[in-house]
């Protein structure tokens, strides 16, 4: 069965084929995906790789966790499922649009 990893320091500039290439060394990889920013399109500095088995998993983590990547130095652990969040709010709990404060004269 696939686990997956969560590899948490990795420079913004690092593109997902070279996680993969990384992370092959290890073992065999199923998938490599770098989180991106919605509003920037920049990565986040993290991301997630699925080896093929938990052995391999094992042997990535000793391998690469503590290690120097291209200047930074990364963290690897297996990944944990993603807690639940609560709902979130506008902020203002005024709903619409703001708060109104434009003067109306009529």
């Amino acid at each position: 069965m696939a686990t997956k990893l969560y590899v948490g320091g990795l420079p913004y500039s690092t593109q997902e084929d070279a996680l993969k290439e990384l992370f092959a060394q290890a073992g065999s990889v199923v998938s490599a995906v770098i989180i991106m920013d919605k509003m920037s399109g920049r990565s986040k500095g993290f991301g997630f790789v699925e080896m093929s088995n938990n052995d391999e998993a094992q042997k990535a983590i000793s391998m690469f966790n503590d290690q120097e990547f291209e200047g930074r130095k990364l963290t690897v652990n297996e990944a944990r499922p993603m807690e639940a969040r609560p709902p979130r709010t506008g902020g203002n709990d005024r709903g619409g649009y703001g708060n109104g404060g434009g003067r109306r004269e009529y």
